[in-house]
């Protein structure tokens, strides 16, 4: 069985920041930009160390995320686990992406994600959601190089460490 390389603290603290970062209440159009973060690091994770991230993970993940946001349960846990797998499907295509290619990548991804949010909503009896709701993937296209960034230098420092 093969060693799972890097650090797991950062790996889980990410995913834990991410959280904590949807729980951030923002006003007004501030609140409609603001990206999915726990789909943006989980994306970050697929990507760099599938070993460590699957959609086991991405299900456990979005059920914990229904239970700390309140929204429908298993909505989260739907959202993720289809992001993961888009992603686990094309996951050698988008590792080699140039990073601009790779952020377009990633709002897309996003945007998919947001029309699952809606379907489930629909479904729910809830209504069509506001036209600012679908702009939480321009976001993420505009994150996406800098999350990246961050998290691949933190997790290189990490491995110099152990090395």
């Amino acid at each position: 069985m093969s060693r799972l390389r890097g650090n797991p603290l950062l790996f889980w603290l990410s995913l834990l920041v991410a959280v904590l970062l949807g729980l951030v209440p923002m006003p007004g159009l501030a609140a409609a930009l603001k990206p999915y973060w726990l789909g943006l690091v989980l994306v970050y994770w697929l990507l760099e160390e599938p070993q460590r991230a699957g959609l086991g993970l991405a299900f456990a993940l979005g059920l914990v995320a229904d239970l700390v946001f309140g929204t429908l349960f298993g909505e989260q846990a739907l959202r993720l686990v289809m992001l993961a797998f888009i992603v686990q499907r094309f996951r050698p295509r988008l590792r080699f992406f140039p990073l601009w290619q790779q952020a377009v990548a990633v709002a897309a991804l996003m945007l998919n994600d947001r029309v699952i949010s809606a379907a489930v909503r629909l479904f729910s009896g809830e209504g069509m959601p506001p036209v600012e709701f679908w702009l939480s993937p321009l976001a993420a296209l505009l994150l996406w190089p800098w999350l990246f960034l961050l998290l691949d230098f933190q997790r290189m420092r990490g491995r110099e460490r152990e090395g």
